[in-house]
């Protein structure tokens, strides 16, 4: 499997985008034919350079992570990016889970600090990790990982100090090793401009900072998304989603539309790739790389 700094590498000297998707671990047996046999497909026209798998709050996906991961690898032939967080982990369990990580032949790492199941306070455990940064010098003592870390163009929601310290603490995980940055979903372009010109113009920072992109599939879902994370919606795009509130075919269209004007952007602007929340469904995110001219000729 390639590693994945390999790959913006590549891709940055033949000047093209990195295109990726992020899947999470279907909850049901029939959840996980579904994405592997019928949306994996359907995306894999896209040739994607990579896939990442997220892995539940606490943990609670570990096992499920870990599987599909292995398939999307062994039966798809994708390049994969496995979610690790800290939540209720020794030292010597992360230790573990990255032997097991790398005998599924992989190599890339997404290290994240991790929600707490339930919400509330992050507290770390007894000899484990209280910060990304740790988690990511410590994945680099294991071995050649490539890793990467999260950014958030709006500031961590946890971050009570604001965005300027966040992307401080950001930095702190590229100088612990990391190796690329995939943000948070967005939808004002500005928030990643200033995300970016302040991480690389004032930090410092050279590493690829990838912009997350979600085609939003109803009013509903992106509200809760947001309230959760804390990305904000603007006002203009709000408007939007109260119009298409009862119809999620339509806001769906309108979404497809969203995402695709917010690419078109941020390829002008030169971003070195441009990773996607598929939601693990196919049909929106193809539509987006079909407008956007970035899927392959069959």
């Amino acid at each position: 499997m390639q590693l994945i700094r390999d790959i913006y590498a590549a891709k940055s000297a033949a000047g093209r985008p990195v295109i990726s998707f992020e899947f999470f671990p279907p909850k049901t047996d029939e959840g996980e034919r579904n994405l592997l046999e019928k949306h994996v497909p359907a995306l894999r026209r896209a040739q994607p350079d990579f896939c990442s798998v997220t892995y539940g709050a606490g943990g609670g996906t570990r096992d499920k992570t870990l599987r599909l991961v292995e398939r999307l690898w062994r039966e798809h032939g994708l390049t994969v990016l496995a979610h690790l967080t800290c939540v209720n982990h020794t030292r010597a369990e992360i230790r573990a889970l990255l032997d097991q990580i790398r005998a599924l032949g992989c190599p890339n790492i997404l290290a994240l600090r991790g929600d707490p199941p339930g919400g509330g306070e992050f507290v770390p455990v007894p000899d484990g990790f209280e910060f990304a940064a740790q988690l990511v010098r410590f994945i680099r003592e294991q071995g050649d990982f490539c890793v990467g870390v999260a950014g958030f163009p709006e500031g961590h929601i946890a971050c009570r100090a604001g965005k300027y310290v966040d992307w401080q603490h950001l930095r702190e995980k590229v100088e612990a090793g990391a190796d690329f940055v995939l943000t948070q979903l967005f939808f004002d372009n500005a928030d990643f401009f200033e995300f970016r010109e302040h991480l690389t113009g004032r930090l410092g920072v050279r590493v690829p900072l990838v912009p997350g992109i979600i085609p939003i599939l109803s009013a509903a879902q992106i509200q809760k998304f947001t309230a959760l994370c804390g990305a904000k919606i603007p006002p203009p795009l709000a408007r939007k989603l109260e119009e298409y509130a009862q119809d999620d075919a339509a806001c769906a269209e309108f979404g497809i539309e969203y995402a695709t004007r917010q690419c078109e952007e941020l390829l002008r602007a030169g971003v070195p790739g441009l990773h996607f929340y598929t939601l693990n469904k196919a049909a929106s995110t193809m539509r987006v790389l079909a407008n956007l001219a970035l899927i392959p000729a069959t």
